[in-house]
């Protein structure tokens, strides 16, 4: 119970340092460099691109159900994003959607 306590501890000691650092290190009065700003900018992109790839990797396309459930979750997801603008709700319904197909395939 103990050793349990201290993981969490220190893990959210480390989370919510990782969270202030940026304020801790940049002074509002101080200039942001360039690439933090390019970062801030390219990174959001590049990670649910990531996941996306990370989702995909192990589906089969040659045998059933051909990766028929994540295609009609990914175009759900992606259509939901389109359409309300809201990440939450695409991830959220997507992936039910996903899960209620898989069940029936």
């Amino acid at each position: 119970m103990t050793h349990t306590a201290m993981l969490i501890a220190v893990m959210s000691a480390a989370t919510i340092l990782l969270r202030f650092l940026p304020f801790l290190i940049f002074d509002h009065n101080d200039h942001v460099p360039s690439y933090i700003l390019f970062l801030g900018r390219v990174l959001p992109s590049a990670i649910i691109g990531m996941l996306v790839v990370y989702c995909l990797k192990d589906t089969v396309i040659l045998r059933p159900p051909y990766g028929i459930p994540e295609l009609i979750g990914l175009v759900c997801v992606a259509g939901l994003q389109i359409w309300k603008r809201n990440p939450l709700i695409s991830i959220l319904i997507g992936t039910l959607i996903y899960m209620f197909v898989t069940q029936m395939m």
